[in-house]
């Protein structure tokens, strides 16, 4: 009787505890040292002790290590539209989904301030950022849509949430010793608030 032997990959078989977090702090480190444009992905995945095709399962790019987040980030913010009360205006449901966003980005703030200071070194990536505000700002729109609210007051809600957002965590990037995130956002809808009724 014969028998087969199956031979198998070791790299694709191999199961890597916490791959992702160790191929993004890794790639966080050599932005940071490096640069982004001098650190390519075999740079990253030798710095995590990975292979590069371990890399390729967790991010399309070596851009995508900084923006990987975003598709949860939209669906908190969307989510959090959807399930604000019915009686709550559309700026203030807006105004709550970031200040949500807000208090997890608290949490993580270390990491806010060093993938910052990266994006703020490249020019293709502050596209890229800017790319992912826009999207927001249309995911924020569309959910004010499914809860009735019509255009233009959806898209000038949406647009202004981002608005605060960017000015907010500009704010909480740069202070030495900032107000939590979410102070910062509802400060901020506040004083746009006083503003608009002109005083």
């Amino acid at each position: 009787m014969s028998v087969t032997v199956i031979n198998y990959d070791r790299d694709v078989t191999r199961w890597e505890p916490n791959a992702r977090g160790r191929l993004e702090q890794a790639a966080m480190k050599l932005y940071v040292e490096r640069g982004f444009e001098q650190t390519t992905v075999a740079d990253i995945a030798k710095q995590a002790g990975l292979s590069e095709r371990t890399f390729f399962r967790h991010f399309a790019d070596k851009r995508e290590v900084l923006f990987w987040g975003s598709g949860a980030l939209q669906e908190l913010l969307v989510s959090s539209i959807a399930s604000a009360p019915a009686e709550v205006s559309p700026i203030e449901a807006i105004a709550g989904a970031l200040e949500t966003a807000g208090a997890l980005l608290q949490e993580r703030r270390d990491g806010a301030l060093l993938r910052q200071s990266v994006i703020a070194a490249n020019a293709e990536l502050q596209e890229r950022e800017l790319i992912k505000l826009a999207s927001l700002a249309s995911a924020l729109a569309d959910a004010l849509r499914q809860r009735g609210v019509r255009d233009p007051a959806a898209s000038l809600c949406s647009e202004t949430g981002i608005v605060v957002f960017k000015v907010a965590f500009g704010r909480w990037i740069s202070e030495t010793n900032p107000q939590s995130f979410p102070y910062l956002i509802r400060e901020l809808f506040d004083e746009l608030k006083g503003v608009a009724a002109g005083d």
